[in-house]
């Protein structure tokens, strides 16, 4: 019964926000959500990263740890990946992002702060600062076919990791004022960004229902297997494997929606949104197993 009414209280406020703005996208479907979009990309994301980051207790160590395999974990989806898009006919590399590019930020990092805490979403931070820094360089390199380093030099969110890292590294306590600053706008932007993905989802249409339940079982159902495995291969434990659990059970992230419609043809970013949305709804189904399992036994 305990481990019900936490479920409840880890997804009620989420699937809450969501709602609001799948409601307001039916109410209007012209909602400029652009606003939204550049705050999260330009200031919402780094003053996440770094207050997520720098102040939950996060040492270095278990930083880099968890970096490293959250970046396992992506060469896992990108296997997979290559394996179901393969069998299925379809583009490898431009349709490649919606698998290994979780959505850790959006859901991944509410869940995880609802789910364990601060400390919960200092571990969480760390993995999605990889997923996060991989959206605007391996992304956009898979989504354009090409390398762009003015791309990266020119993402806020490539700064505000180093910043986190050499703050982490140094063992340097942020000024109180800006870890007030920065916890104010990471509140902002986890609601703002979930209200985002709920009118995105009123938006999006599944072109290929079939196609794109076939990939989203990948992302949500392969996902966190994968990540069992790794929490198993390296013995992990407490609250730091759950959070990792989850994290790989996030379904298909909106930005690689955002990325393949300014880089990628309209057939391609038609599949990736179908399976955003696809996967987006059966996570609805996956996570609460996933994070029951994660609570009972992490």
């Amino acid at each position: 019964m305990d481990i019900a009414v936490k479920l409840f209280e880890v997804l009620f406020p989420v699937f809450f926000i969501i709602g609001i703005g799948y409601y307001l996208g039916k109410s209007n479907p012209k909602l400029d959500t652009s606003f939204i979009t550049n705050f999260a990309a330009n200031i919402g994301s780094p003053a996440m990263v770094f207050y997520s980051i720098t102040t939950t207790g996060v040492t270095f160590d278990i930083f880099i740890s968890y970096f490293w395999y959250a970046l396992l974990a992506i060469i896992g989806f990108s296997i997979t990946g290559i394996i179901f898009l393969f069998s299925l006919k379809k583009e490898i590399i431009r349709e490649l992002p919606p698998f290994i590019l979780p959505n850790t930020g959006n859901m991944g990092l509410p869940i995880c702060l609802f789910a364990y805490g601060t400390q919960g979403l200092g571990i969480a931070a760390a993995i999605s600062s990889l997923v996060i820094l991989f959206h605007f360089t391996l992304g956009v390199c898979l989504a354009s076919k090409k390398f762009s380093l003015e791309l990266i030099l020119k993402s806020p969110p490539f700064y505000a990791v180093i910043i986190s890292v050499l703050f982490l590294y140094f063992k340097i306590e942020p000024p109180v004022f800006v870890v007030n600053l920065t916890m104010m706008l990471t509140y902002a932007a986890i609601f703002l960004i979930l209200m985002s993905l709920g009118i995105a989802l009123t938006r999006f249409k599944v072109f290929s229902f079939k196609s794109a339940l076939i990939s989203s079982i990948c992302r949500v159902v392969v996902g966190p297997i994968i990540g069992f495995l790794i929490i198993k291969l390296f013995n992990l434990t407490g609250f730091a494997a759950g959070v990792l659990l989850i994290q790989c059970s996030m379904p298909s992230a909106v930005l690689t929606y955002l990325v393949g419609s300014i880089y990628s043809p309209k057939k391609i970013v038609d599949s990736i949104a179908s399976m955003i949305v696809v996967s987006t709804i059966m996570s609805f189904i996956t996570i609460p197993i996933t994070l029951f399992f994660a609570l009972k036994y992490f």
